[in-house]
């Protein structure tokens, strides 16, 4: 994947990431509304053939970067329990 910063701000920040699917978008769009300084977590993909997610993240007072940064950790960490508690199960 890679991210593609399309406009930046201090409450606002608006990137494309190449490389992503809906699944991906939609997670990390319902991660972001877990922080309560997100006001809005979107994402749009313009073309279906194309596939490009644009997200769109704004918040109250904190920089929308680490937002992102946030929301990410806690994806991560989110795998790993689900990783090593699919690796007990595992026959």
């Amino acid at each position: 994947m890679e991210l593609k910063v399309i406009e930046k701000g201090k409450k606002k920040i608006i990137f494309d990431i190449v490389g992503a699917d809906h699944t991906f978008s939609g997670a990390l769009k319902k991660e972001l509304w877990n922080d309560k300084a997100v006001k809005v977590s979107a994402y749009n993909v313009e073309h279906p053939l194309i596939g490009v997610p644009r997200f769109i993240v704004e918040t109250d007072d904190k920089d929308p970067e680490k937002a992102l940064l946030d929301a990410v950790k806690r994806l991560e960490k989110k795998n790993e329990s689900f990783l090593e508690d699919f690796k007990k199960i595992r026959l």
